[in-house]
């Protein structure tokens, strides 16, 4: 069973997303980036330390997030194949 590709209507534009695993790596690598950036700003200020803690921990779940979309295409191209030989790039992100 393949999917084709996930179009999101967003008035009278559209996007196709036909990468989904790969737009959704890019995402979570966009976001870890985020929240450790603003961690780190906050932690320039006692009175916002917590919040940059808060922060650096949202960071640390999204790196536990990339390597569960790596294992989720990866069961997702197996299925699609029918062997446990998927097809794999060597840039696989």
């Amino acid at each position: 069973m393949t999917t084709g590709p996930l179009t999101i209507h967003i008035g009278r534009d559209e996007l196709i997303i036909r990468k989904r695993y790969e737009v959704a790596s890019i995402g979570n690598d966009i976001l870890i980036a985020v929240w450790f950036i603003v961690g780190s700003v906050l932690f320039f200020s006692d009175a916002t330390t917590i919040a940059g803690t808060w922060c650096f921990l949202a960071g640390s779940i999204e790196l536990l997030v990339r390597p569960l979309l790596r294992l989720s295409r990866r069961v997702h191209l197996t299925r699609i194949a029918g062997s446990t030989a998927a097809v794999e790039s060597s840039a696989d992100f």
